[in-house]
């Protein structure tokens, strides 16, 4: 029959929940902890424990923020008259993201990641060889090994300091925007205190 056309029918809305007081946080597990409504504060450092960069996400999972974290960082040192790029970026196994840290060392930045995160016993399927191995053969040197143990000295302190020191381990403010400026602000204070 032409010009016949089915009716529009609306999808059914899918089942789950919402939190109303806070709509743009999400859902985060974390080992260890039970599930709870929150963010993913993000934090580049340099080997000074001067943050650079606080960002927020609403993704649970750090894979996908390498490059966005970076060009924050690019970005806040741009606005101050500083052109010089680091040298190597160092990150943990959930910063795994090949096609991210491909691109960064091409901009001449090398990338310290290793693709296997501290709990996991063996090699993830599939991650075992190519990229993968390469990486892991990279941080198995003097020199690798000597610049990720510095995560140690500059990242994984500012993160202690804020959470556990300073007891700052849930934003007060609601809205990505607001619990943004707050990270913000907490970053900020945390580079005065130094």
């Amino acid at each position: 029959m032409k010009g016949f056309h089915k009716p529009f029918v609306a999808p059914e809305l899918p089942e789950g929940k919402i939190n109303v007081s806070d709509p743009d946080s999400r859902v985060m597990r974390t080992a260890g902890t039970p599930p709870r409504q929150a963010y993913n504060a993000q934090a580049a450092v340099n080997d000074k424990q001067v943050i650079l960069a606080a960002e927020l996400t609403h993704a649970a999972a750090d894979f996908g923020q390498l490059a966005p974290v970076l060009n924050a960082t690019m970005r806040n040192l741009a606005e101050q008259g500083v052109t010089d790029k680091p040298e190597v970026l160092l990150a943990d196994a959930g910063y795994w993201h090949h096609p991210q840290m491909q691109a960064i060392t091409e901009t001449g930045v090398e990338v310290l990641a290793p693709p296997d995160g501290n709990l996991r016993e063996g090699k993830r399927r599939g991650w075992e060889d190519g990229v993968y191995q390469q990486m892991r053969d990279k941080l198995s040197t003097d020199r690798g090994r000597e610049l990720y143990a510095q995560r140690k000295i500059t990242i994984e302190p500012v993160f202690g300091q804020i959470k556990h020191n300073r007891k700052i381990e849930r934003f007060m403010r609601r809205g990505r925007s607001a619990a943004l400026s707050e990270w913000r602000l907490v970053t900020a204070t945390h580079n005065l205190r130094g």
